[in-house]
């Protein structure tokens, strides 16, 4: 299964649709805050894909859940925009949290620098910002073989 990670999109509904596109072979869409609207504004032209989605710190009046958990062929995910965890000064209580939850992997956005990176036996991400500068998005491939993230920078 692919699974394409978004965040930090802050209206920047074109490039969003980009990323969808580039990865057609992607079942589900998870998009980690700042960007609730180019998420709605794009569910309906893309309705064969399954779309989850947290709130961000951008998101004002947002009706969406700080957090999420999904499974994935037996993979237990844990995701997050991140600015609830205090990520932009470490990542001990997003992981802490993770952890409790029994995550496998753990998503969060807010930080807009890309990372994939693994510890203590949980896979991490930040698909980056897919709006200003060197806009980036991930992928998580999850198959028989085991786990594989991956961070893709969008072409201008």
């Amino acid at each position: 299964m692919r699974i394409l990670v978004t965040s930090d999109t802050h209206g920047d509904v074109m490039s969003l649709r980009r990323a969808i596109l580039a990865q057609p072979q992607a079942e589900l869409v998870i998009h980690l805050g700042d960007g609730e609207g180019d998420v709605s504004l794009l569910k309906p032209t893309f309705s064969e894909r399954m779309f989850l989605q947290v709130q961000g710190n951008c998101d004002w009046g947002s009706a969406l859940p700080v957090r999420g958990e999904f499974e994935a062929q037996g993979v237990k995910l844990f995701y997050t925009h991140g600015h609830a965890y205090g990520v932009k000064s470490g990542d001990g209580s997003l992981l802490a949290a993770a952890r409790e939850r029994e995550a496998r992997i753990v998503l969060y956005g807010h930080t807009h620098l890309a990372r994939e990176d693994y510890q203590d036996g949980i896979y991490i991400m930040n698909p980056g910002r897919l709006s200003g500068w060197e806009p980036s998005y991930g992928t998580i491939d999850i198959t028989e073989q085991g786990i594989l993230l991956n961070i893709v920078k969008l072409p201008c």
